[in-house]
């Protein structure tokens, strides 16, 4: 077995290609539907694309500390900050 062709690899080309093939049919299928019913369609894909974006925000709050690391990450002046350049010469 290659490096290139690790199993993982394979899993995630084959959600790539799933994924495409999907938007294709919705593609597909809206082409077919009445202006009613496709705004039918875009209010549900808001409604779920808010609740994904709502599922996330809740799983970065249930880290502990994270949102005082946010802020105090805010707070430091950027005269404290040290380019990552300085930090890593190499890259």
């Amino acid at each position: 077995m290659s490096i290139g062709n690790s199993p993982f690899e394979d899993t995630e080309s084959a959600v790539v290609v799933s994924v495409a093939e999907l938007q294709r049919q919705l593609e597909e299928s809206l082409k077919q539907l009445s202006p009613e019913r496709l705004q039918v369609v875009a209010d549900f894909a808001a409604y779920l694309a808010s609740a994904e974006s709502e599922a996330a925000t809740q799983e970065l709050l249930a880290i502990p500390g994270l949102l005082e690391r946010v802020r105090q990450s805010q707070a430091t002046p950027k005269a404290q900050y040290t380019s990552w350049k300085t930090l890593r010469a190499d890259v």
